[in-house]
């Protein structure tokens, strides 16, 4: 297990150590940073949380949540009149 002949004059980077990000949010590998890809994940979020706030806070907005309710109160109640169907049926 004899080593390779040893080239001096070659710059070699320290293993372990990333190489410096470039311009853009990008390594010199064409690899993203990591703070790029937290960035746009945070804008990605922010903007989506925004949109919602926004939503409720328009008629139409309002109207699909109202609506939302009511089916919701509509399937409990149909709900709970399967289950009352269901019992009366048990106990004959």
């Amino acid at each position: 297990m004899g080593a390779g002949p040893v080239v001096t004059g070659v710059p070699v980077p320290p293993a372990g150590i990333p190489s410096a990000p470039g311009i853009g949010g990008y390594t010199n590998t064409g690899v993203p940073t990591f703070e790029s890809v937290r960035d746009k994940v945070e804008q990605r979020y922010g903007t989506s949380q925004g949109m919602g706030e926004l939503d409720r806070q328009t008629p139409v907005g309002r109207s699909v949540e109202e609506q939302w309710d009511a089916r919701a109160k509509a399937a409990r109640e149909r709900l709970e009149q399967i289950r009352k169907s269901v019992h009366g049926n048990d106990s004959e």
